[in-house]
């Protein structure tokens, strides 16, 4: 049986102090975009893509790939959505198997109130602390490590 190859002190520090910046960024960030809009993250993310598409809809798979999600979650999700109002379903005409995610108006409302704040808040809790000098340095190390789990089939 191989040894691991444990982390060093150095790297072990940086991952933890990753993990616990992810874990307290995304409940903060969560915990503030409920109480300004009843929007959770999860909502949000949601909303971003179908706004990002001209005619506010996507195939199920397609927002499961963008979003890097298990399908049984995001049919959940989408669900708990469309009871609100968020999004809704849409019979595709050329596929009669197939269905479309829409951006609802109420859901399109939600997001374009909900934006500005959310925006101040990514703003205030992670921008502002890095500085203009290290966003590029952010999105070089980000562009390597996805490119990685490109290769490696993830």
């Amino acid at each position: 049986m191989d040894t691991p190859l444990w982390l060093d002190d150095d790297q072990q520090r940086a991952w933890r102090a990753y993990l616990r910046m992810q874990a307290r960024l995304g409940a903060e960030l969560n915990r503030r975009l409920q109480a300004a809009s009843g929007l959770s993250l999860a909502d949000y993310e949601v909303l971003v893509h179908l706004t990002d598409v001209p005619d506010g809809r996507l195939r199920p798979y397609e927002l499961q790939r963008a979003m890097e999600w298990e399908q049984s979650r995001l049919s959940h999700h989408l669900s708990r959505m469309q009871r609100r109002g968020l999004v809704g379903r849409r019979e595709c005409a050329d596929d009669g198997r197939g269905a479309f995610v829409v951006l609802t108006e109420a859901g399109r409302q939600a997001i374009t109130a909900a934006a500005p704040g959310h925006v101040r808040a990514v703003r205030d809790l992670f921008f502002d602390a890095l500085g203009p000098d290290r966003v590029d340095v952010l999105q070089q190390l980000s562009t390597r490590v996805l490119a990685r789990l490109d290769t490696a089939g993830g």
